[in-house]
């Protein structure tokens, strides 16, 4: 699709334009504004298994070094209780979050001691769906997302997951074990693998069916400088020319027909039908948080490698596990550099996040940026008008048309693509054997 290789090649352009890390010496977050809600969002970086196509920081699991880290986190989250932040909710991603289990429990157990948390969501991986595991987690957890991204076992064997984390049946009696623990499961799958066939793709669409999970995320396999060779060499090359037509068939599959299985949430997450509102705390709504990004304008991180949205910058923490333990053993915070964001790029970024999620509300926007969308971001909508990509656009509100949203699929990927690169930066500035992006076992790219 012509639109899909413009709409790549200008969001790649623009994101390594802006997405730049600088150098700071601030020491500590900015402090919180009164009366804002937050999320807190804590980095777990250990994994039992590295994936080739995963730039997130992430380092093989060692007790040793993974105790102290989980000690440090502690700190640091109780740093910003000084900087007078409060949290609605916790999103711990990774990495593998549970890959100390009584680490996390306990790091759990303090948030809920000195802050307002009324729901944790927590990524994991399929070998820990199991009973010792969930029953730590049950109360403490209420939406576990499980990192399956296919039940092919040769997709599985070549991105060497097959292994650790068991065959696509296993996984698959695994979260019907753990489905009941939770008021949300979350199924995270990935599409558009170099060797991924329609038949695989449809196959992973009747296990998402069957499985019983709440909700399926299914967002297209997106890359960074630092992971497209090893990613080319174990998966083989990317090919984005089938990416409209896969996500034509996810979106078809889940989502399409008088009686669909599936809800729209998002772009690419899925909740069944009928089970929108499913969870509660103490009676009431909660937010949809698998993807925390998208419910929080602004959020501080914490944890090695983390990434804090605050006051319109992106506050990055050093990727050295050593360097961080460092830094919050001082009394100060780990922030190893800064990108700050203009107000056109702040534009942009609350454009596709609302246009992610399925509705943009240019009354909001207006309040926000203190102009209309078109005005603001004339060159973006010009694109998607030409591209026949709003099914609504009116003086209240743009929503989007099969191909808008396949069109919004592009630049969600490519930002986040983006970010992956910015994460490399960060990588970058390390220096010794923490400098390399390891995979597999362990072994460099």
């Amino acid at each position: 699709m012509l639109s899909e290789r413009m709409l790549t090649s200008i969001v790649k352009a623009m994101t390594k334009r802006e997405l730049a890390l600088k150098p700071t010496n601030e020491t500590h977050m900015p402090p919180a504004h009164p009366g804002q809600k937050y999320m807190l969002y804590m980095h777990v970086p250990f994994c039992e298994r590295l994936c080739p196509y995963c730039s997130f920081n992430r380092y093989p699991f060692r007790e040793e070094v993974a105790r102290p880290y989980f000690a440090n986190m502690r700190k640091e989250m109780l740093m910003l209780k000084d900087l007078g932040y409060d949290f609605e909710s916790i999103y711990v991603g990774g990495g593998t979050p549970t890959v100390m289990i009584d680490e996390l429990c306990e790091t759990l157990d303090l948030a809920r001691e000195h802050f307002s948390i009324r729901e944790v969501a927590s990524e994991t991986n399929p070998n820990h769906l199991t009973r010792p595991y969930l029953e730590k987690l049950h109360g403490r957890v209420q939406r576990l997302s499980v990192g399956v991204q296919s039940f092919d076992n040769d997709l599985l064997k070549q991105m060497d997951r097959y292994e650790k984390y068991g065959s696509g049946e296993e996984i698959l009696e695994r979260i019907a074990e753990a489905e009941p623990y939770f008021d949300s499961l979350n199924v995270d799958m990935i599409f558009n693998f170099p060797s991924q066939s329609e038949d695989v793709l449809l196959a992973d669409l009747e296990k998402i069916a069957l499985c019983g999970a709440r909700q399926t995320t299914f967002s297209p396999l997106y890359v960074s400088a630092a992971t497209t060779k090893k990613m080319a060499t174990t998966l083989g090359a990317m090919d984005y020319d089938r990416e409209y037509r896969y996500y034509q068939i996810i979106d078809g599959v889940l989502a399409g027909g008088e009686t669909p299985l599936f809800d729209r949430t998002t772009l690419w997450t899925f909740t069944r039908a009928g089970q929108e509102h499913r969870a509660t705390v103490e009676g009431d709504a909660v937010p949809e948080i698998d993807e925390y990004q998208v419910n929080y304008n602004e959020y501080p991180a914490i944890g090695s490698g983390s990434i804090t949205h605050l006051d319109g910058c992106l506050y990055v923490n050093n990727f050295s596990i050593k360097d961080y333990n460092a830094a919050i053993e001082s009394g100060r915070m780990s922030i190893m550099g800064k990108s700050v964001m203009s107000k056109r790029d702040l534009m942009r970024y609350r454009f596709l996040l609302d246009l992610y999620k399925l509705r943009l509300d240019k009354r909001a926007f207006c309040d926000e940026f203190g102009c209309d969308v078109a005005a603001g971001l004339p060159l973006e909508m010009a694109f998607m008008r030409l591209n026949g990509a709003f099914a609504t656009d009116d003086e209240k509100e743009l929503t989007l048309t099969p191909k808008g949203r396949y069109l919004t699929v592009v630049m969600y990927r490519q930002f986040l693509s983006g970010m992956n690169n910015l994460r490399d930066q960060a990588r970058a500035a390390l220096a010794g054997p923490e400098r390399e992006l390891l995979f597999g076992d362990g072994s460099p790219a």
